[in-house]
């Protein structure tokens, strides 16, 4: 056994490398003080939670600043070996190992880190043995309420967490995380179903939340640039909640998880793919000696998520499936399943398709992602794609379309034909998509109808009829005499409302009928599968086990230009002097000689969104949670639809 005297020398040399580490940094060196940090913040409570188990690791700092030199910033001792302060350490530390500390310290608890009244020695010794938790009596500060201020919004979203479960050790970067944890777990029961109440949520702690980190953190995932908090909960999003977890059954598929995790930390090399070339990924030696060839058909599976005979855009990818075949009838062998849940749930219908031997899978919604990531994550060797644009994986590539460019088009038409001057825009949900879109098709209309007035409905949901016609008869009441709905027309037999249309609306009956269909964007997936399914075959596209985690993570976000988005009008209905601007703007779209956000471009807000001179990027696009000044309509609260779009890990925006 070491001497105490060796103990404490190590300990201060600890203590001497941090203070100098941060003298060195013109940094204060010292433990940081409560008394300091709380000098221009207006506490409004406090609130005595009595004796509570807490992490040591979230003890940061004392509470005067006489007794914060005494301690280095990582709580190890400072004061010279021969000290009455060093005796006194050695004693307590002593005591800590022949018979273990039990009289709690007190603290006082401030944004969820602890400052020391009395106890800071013990905090010292437990900080060095790398003791997890200590009981503590705790007296609560709560800071005034501030929007602007993020830390405390992200304390005040805890503390409604820690009412409903008593746990302080799990932490997020997003404020929302407390709340979508919260709603996973707010009905866990654990195995032994005598635990009650706030009891159920202490077992969860030890068992699973404690289990992860441990193994979490063995695996490295302490180096990641998000919370330990962040990854367990994009763990259990993609996994589910278990009763508990096992060290041994967790760890593979946790090392899995961090690989995705970990190209964030390196800023790893992330392609969009706006042009239609696809990049082969192999080395030159590889594409002479690894070309695929198949002496039997590859079998490509097709997830879609709703009836391909009611929605426009399940109908649109179900096109696209049948293009492959029909093209690569000899070489490939398609699999599809409709209606699959867009929920964790689709994993199930994923698994059948890997089952059924598909070495290609696209799932075709943006709701299928954790599922897709769950199960890219249990076969690296088969290739999965989501139809989406907010997320960039290792082990799942994304693609998407530039939908805002033939909406941009369709809005001329719309702004060009309208005999109000008002015209109506359907929405489905408020994702950047439908918001870049409506924005799009705007600008189009106001650049032929300076006196053009936009007006917006929200369905709120994808394919519903009845909110459908809600929105269309809302707006028809207020004068709109055209309206721009679902991008295709899905079945010609059920959908009336699809690209832009002119209404009627009898005032009298209380409803409005289609007059003409004047324009349309259409999606053609087929384009992009047979070339993606070409470049798989040929092995140019690599799966996540042999290729795509060297460098480059891939995903595709082509447009007009590739043939996957094309935008059709009536000839009979349009001006001709229209139909000729709307076929140079096509043309200038898609020769790149034209973006449809150019500057200057202000918010309802009256905020200057897009400078005068510069066009969105791509990443503004991805992230436009904003509509133009000159739009009449707000968008909805955008928390309802959070839950597909919630991953810390792979975001691109």
């Amino acid at each position: 056994m070491r001497q105490l005297p060796d103990v404490y020398r190590a300990a201060r040399r600890m203590a001497i490398r941090e203070y100098s580490s941060y003298i060195s940094q013109g940094r204060n060196g010292y433990l940081p003080f409560l008394d300091g940090i709380l000098k221009n913040m207006e506490i409004v409570s406090e609130v005595d939670l009595g004796i509570v188990e807490i992490p040591v690791k979230k003890i940061k700092g004392t509470y005067t600043y006489m007794r914060s030199t005494s301690f280095a910033r990582n709580f190890m001792p400072l004061m010279d070996e021969d000290s009455e302060f060093a005796s006194k350490w050695m004693a307590v530390y002593d005591a800590q190992i022949n018979e273990g500390l039990r009289d709690p310290i007190k603290v006082y608890e401030y944004l969820n880190w602890f400052y020391v009244v009395e106890g800071n020695k013990r905090v010292s010794v437990l900080k060095y043995l790398n003791v997890y938790s200590y009981n503590a009596h705790v007296i609560r500060l709560i800071p005034k309420y501030d929007e602007q201020n993020k830390d405390i919004r992200l304390y005040y979203a805890f503390l409604k967490f820690y009412r409903n479960t008593g746990i302080n050790e799990i932490w997020f970067s997003d404020e929302r995380s407390f709340d979508a944890l919260w709603k996973l777990i707010r009905n866990y029961e654990p195995p032994n179903l005598m635990l009650k109440g706030k009891e159920r949520f202490r077992f969860f702690l030890n068992a699973v939340y404690r289990v992860f980190r441990k193994v979490y953190h063995e695996l490295g995932g302490q180096n990641l640039p998000i919370t330990t908090g962040d990854a367990f909960l994009d763990y259990i999003r993609l996994n589910g909640v278990p009763e508990q977890f096992f060290e041994d059954e967790l760890r593979p598929s946790l090392e899995r998880f961090i690989l995705e995790l970990d190209y964030y930390k390196h800023n790893s090399d992330i392609h969009i793919e706006t042009q239609p070339v696809l990049k082969d990924e192999r080395s030159f030696l590889s594409r002479l000696t690894t070309i695929r060839r198949h002496e039997e058909k590859i079998k490509v599976g097709f997830a879609i998520a709703k009836d391909i005979k009611t929605s426009s855009w399940s109908y649109a990818h179900e096109l696209g499936r049948m293009h492959l075949e029909k093209v690569m009838k000899d070489q490939v062998e398609t699999v599809c399943i409709d209606h699959v849940p867009e929920t964790l749930e689709a994993y199930h219908y994923l698994k059948s398709l890997v089952d059924q031997g598909c070495e290609v899978i696209f799932s075709t919604s943006p709701e299928m992602i954790n599922a897709t990531l769950k199960l890219a994550l249990e076969y690296p060797n088969i290739i999965f794609l989501n139809c989406s644009n907010m997320y960039s994986f290792k082990h799942v590539r994304t693609y998407f379309g530039r939908i805002h460019e033939p909406r941009f088009l369709a809005g001329i038409t719309a702004g060009a034909l309208t005999k109000t001057d008002k015209i109506g825009y359907i929405a489905t949900c408020p994702t950047a998509e439908v918001i870049s879109s409506i924005n799009a098709f705007a600008l189009g209309a106001k650049m032929v109808n300076a006196d053009a007035e936009i007006f917006v409905e929200w369905t709120c949901d994808w394919d519903n009829e009845a909110s459908t016609n809600s929105a269309g008869l809302k707006l028809a009441r207020r004068g709109v005499d055209i309206i721009s709905h679902h991008n295709t027309l899905a079945n010609r037999k059920f959908s009336k409302e699809y690209g832009v249309y002119s209404i009627r609306y009898d005032e009298k009956e209380e409803n409005y009928t289609v007059e003409n269909y004047i324009s349309v964007p259409v999606w053609n997936w087929g384009i992009f599968y047979e070339k993606m399914v070409r470049s798989i075959m040929e092995g140019g596209i690599r799966s996540s086990a042999d290729g795509t985690g060297k460098g480059v993570i891939r995903n595709y976000w082509w447009g007009m230009d590739s043939g996957i988005l094309d935008f059709f009008y009536s000839r009979r209905l349009i001006p001709p002097e229209t139909q000729k601007l709307i076929n140079f703007l096509k043309d200038s779209i898609i020769e790149g000689r034209f973006n449809v956000f150019s500057g200057p471009l202000y918010d309802q807000q009256g905020r200057l969104r897009i400078p005068a001179g510069k066009s969105a990027s791509r990443e503004e696009i991805f992230s436009m949670d904003w509509l133009l000044d000159f739009i009449n309509g707000e968008i909805p609260e955008i928390d309802t639809f959070y839950d597909f779009s919630d991953l810390s890990t792979g975001k691109m925006t």
